[in-house]
């Protein structure tokens, strides 16, 4: 197993999610994983509430495709930027497929302790997906972008 912080974290966007191989989780996590995502209820944690979050995505958007646009590490701390693109053919946070084509940038931040993710912050355009998938209207649908009256 690679135990490089860099090559171990970029396992997680191509091997999971892109190739869709959800065995190299229980290689690549700790048995103690902390997902922190603000776009869930609560924090998943462990490596079967891990593999049930990459199944509903990957349910939703089945070609998924991510690529890594840059990474640094300092020490035990990996830093990534991603785009991540789709075709919405599934449910999706009661959402359902709209066949649209998405792409989405996002940063990931992991915590690797002895050759092991055991922690991850992550943050992605949740407001541009949606508005991609058609359920929030631009921002310039929503008003006539004049400043309120005081």
């Amino acid at each position: 197993m690679t135990t490089e912080p860099k090559a171990l974290v970029r396992r997680d966007p191509e091997e999971i999610w892109t190739a869709g191989n959800l065995d190299a989780i229980d290689e690549l996590f700790a048995d103690g994983f902390v997902l922190h995502d603000p776009s869930t209820d609560g924090e998943s944690r462990g490596r079967d509430d891990y593999r049930e979050y990459v199944e509903t995505y990957r349910a939703a958007f089945p070609d998924v495709e991510y690529e890594v646009e840059s990474i640094v590490a300092e020490g035990g701390i990996v830093a990534l930027r991603y785009t991540a693109g789709g075709t919405h053919e599934g449910e999706f946070m009661g959402i359902a497929p709209t066949g649209e084509r998405v792409s989405v940038s996002g940063m990931e931040q992991y915590r690797v302790e002895d050759g092991r993710i055991v922690e991850m912050w992550t943050s992605y355009d949740a407001l541009g997906l949606f508005q991609q998938l058609g359920v929030v209207p631009p921002l310039e649908e929503l008003g006539d972008g004049a400043s309120p009256e005081a």
